[in-house]
């Protein structure tokens, strides 16, 4: 599978106009699944207590089903063990760094983290829950969850792109996606050591977030309220000293001409309906055929977001 590189609508990672091949939150994943899968091989041949280290690992830190050895923690280690080579650059560089480069360049580093992790653990959760139920309880280990995430945010953000099937098939990534999706449904209950469970948990959690994240829940307005009150709630409160301090009369009118000016509201909807267009343009073209303009108020929009 490969992108297409030559028309104006298909992908096109580069280095110029502010995209880099590896962003840091990927380069980093990458780095440690590797670094993971080397250790785990290297050091799995030596015995401990008689018992295979690569045994032990994974007991403690690969995803084990509830009652049979789960620790909470495993609902993050599992997402850095791999049972192969060919498994391990499937996720990281078919699925993570192809499909997530871009997002974490719009997103920034810091939210892409967290939404990459939070798909693994709803993966991970999703297997343990539902394993039992409508397929079989096992060891999970992989990155495959939170990729699944990543490449349906992708698929919501640019639905329109292309890539190539085997360097030759032209397919759309929203098609694509679905098309892995219906797979992993029709694959549930199979004999099978894909772990489509933990596929579908991770795919279903990008696309929440996904729908929060671009104010299509409803009563998204009425979660973040909560979320302000709760904060609020809990926010450490100013101390007040045995100082008294003479209470200041104001009259009404000297109160308002103090007052600083409220930002109005069509200035805020003219902003947000400019970074709308701003996103549409990148889902059009991509990030590379922004103007300068244009990526300093997304950026501006992206740091006071995070």
């Amino acid at each position: 599978m490969s992108y297409n590189y030559n028309q104006r609508n298909f992908y096109r990672p580069s280095m110029f106009g502010g995209f880099s091949f590896f962003p840091p939150v990927i380069k980093w994943l990458m780095i440690t699944n590797a670094v993971v899968f080397v250790l785990v091989n290297f050091f799995g041949s030596f015995k401990l207590d008689g018992y295979p280290l690569s045994l032990v690992i994974h007991q403690y830190f690969a995803l084990l089903p509830l009652g049979d050895g789960f620790f909470p923690w495993q609902l993050i280690t599992y997402q850095f063990m791999h049972g192969g080579i060919m498994h391990l650059l499937f996720n990281m560089f078919f699925g993570l760094w192809m499909f997530g480069m871009e997002i974490e360049h719009i997103w920034g580093p810091k939210k892409f983290l967290i939404f990459y992790l939070a798909c693994g653990v709803v993966a991970g959760i999703a297997q343990l829950l539902l394993a039992p139920i409508v397929d079989r309880p096992s060891m999970v280990i992989g990155a495959s969850g939170a990729v699944y995430g990543v490449m349906v945010a992708f698929g919501m953000m640019f639905p329109d792109r292309y890539i190539y099937l085997y360097f030759l098939i032209p397919v759309k990534v929203k098609y694509f996606v679905v098309v892995l999706i219906l797979l992993g449904l029709f694959s549930l209950g199979q004999p099978t050591d894909v772990a489509n469970l933990a596929h579908l948990g991770g795919a279903l959690a990008g696309y929440v977030y996904l729908l929060y994240d671009m104010k299509r829940i409803p009563g998204h307005d009425l979660f973040r309220r909560i979320t302000w009150w709760w904060n609020g709630m809990f926010a450490p409160r100013p101390e007040h000293g045995d100082d008294a301090v003479e209470a200041k009369v104001y009259d009404i009118d000297e109160r308002k001409s103090e007052e600083s000016p409220t930002p109005k509201s069509d200035e805020v909807a003219d902003v947000q309906k400019r970074i709308d267009e701003i996103l549409d343009k990148i889902g059009r073209s991509g990030y590379q055929n922004l103007t300068e303009e244009e990526k300093k108020i997304l950026f501006e929009a992206s740091r006071k977001l995070n």
